[in-house]
């Protein structure tokens, strides 16, 4: 494909760098800068990678509106990473699969299959359940008892959508996720020992939602646990039974969100992020890796640390850390030199 098409295409301007005849050049295909070949295209969007600009053999790159010419050809977008991203579609087509339900599946009688749907090797479709048109199931998993899924979701291989859970459309459940295990909920008894609450909730997603692999979301005892339209959740997180997320937000891996918390809009929680129950984040909010969320944060806010302060603060404080060291032997080196001066001057 030419160059100049790419950048039609992916909307970008074509930068030649002197190159006159830019548009003309072949390319064959994507990858990253440092292993980008000939008749390759690449990106760079960190500065930390412009190193990387040197010795690059790739034959262009898309880059910021604003990237400082170079040797190369460029593509300039406003948002390179995501030109990018559409870019690897010109040239990689995702996996086909054909409509029809695999001779070992299980269906029930009773559940309701649209068109063009395609169902996988020994899933199992519980009574009363609901899949829309071109929906794609993979193989090993179970679609439970009045379980919905929206039209044109993709639910992966091995995964558990657990009765009555409701699933929006366009919605991505990647392999192994869990949704709408029961909440952990317990009562003690005066024995000592724990009643189990019985989980009688739901989980809906709402349309375009993406579930990672190996991802569990709890159902409630009463209501419904919701993910909000476009959020995406990526690989081994545990959203607990009852929270609330809001739109667009992303949840990144190893996240842990206690029950009943509330997640607002567009809010970031990097990897590793562990939320308290019964809190409020507000719209907005990014949590760096490994925070650790005690209390309500009010919406905007950059969080990092445990328990979790405001992110120039902790930059501040974990500059101060390693040198905590010297700090103890430099402040007890002042203070008996003014125990010894307190001596003398008693004497």
């Amino acid at each position: 494909m030419k160059l100049s098409d790419i950048a039609a295409r992916l909307g970008c301007d074509l930068d030649g760098c002197g190159n006159t005849r830019a548009g003309e050049i072949e390319i064959s295909g994507v990858a990253a800068i440092e292993t980008a070949q000939q008749g390759q295209l690449s990106f760079l969007v960190n500065r930390k990678y412009a190193s990387e600009l040197e010795s690059t053999k790739a034959s262009c790159l898309i880059v910021a509106k604003d990237f400082e010419s170079a040797r190369i050809p460029l593509l300039r977008h406003p948002n390179p990473y995501l030109a990018f991203g559409k870019s690897i579609e010109l040239f990689h087509s995702p996996v086909s699969f054909k409509p029809g339900i695999d001779p070992t599946a299980q269906v029930d009688a009773s559940a309701t299959v649209g068109e063009d749907v395609s169902i996988g090797a020994f899933t199992r479709v519980e009574a009363d359940a609901v899949i829309a048109s071109g929906v794609r199931i993979g193989s090993h998993g179970m679609i439970g008892q009045g379980a919905m899924i929206g039209e044109k979701s993709k639910i992966g291989t091995g995964c558990v959508i657990r009765e009555r859970v409701v699933i929006g459309r366009g919605c991505v459940i990647q392999d192994k996720a869990v949704i709408g295990s029961d909440g952990f909920g317990y009562a003690k008894k005066e024995d000592g020992s724990w009643y189990g609450i019985l989980q009688a909730g739901t989980v809906i997603l709402e349309d375009n939602v993406d579930i990672g692999a190996g991802t569990t979301i709890d159902r409630p005892a009463l209501g419904a646990t919701l993910i909000g339209e476009g959020t995406k959740i990526d690989n081994l997180v545990q959203i607990g039974h009852g929270c609330k997320i809001g739109r667009n937000s992303m949840i990144c891996a190893q996240v842990g969100l206690a029950g009943s918390t509330r997640i607002g809009d567009n809010v970031v929680l990097a990897g590793q992020v562990g939320v308290a129950g019964h809190l409020t984040i507000g719209d907005g909010v990014i949590a760096t890796a490994q925070t650790g969320i005690p209390n309500s944060v009010e919406a905007g806010r950059t969080i990092s640390g445990y328990p979790a302060i405001d992110n120039r603060l902790w930059l501040r404080a974990s500059a101060v850390f390693n040198k905590l060291p010297e700090l103890s032997r430099s402040l007890r080196s002042v203070i008996r030199r003014v125990e010894t001066l307190e001596g003398t001057l008693n004497k």
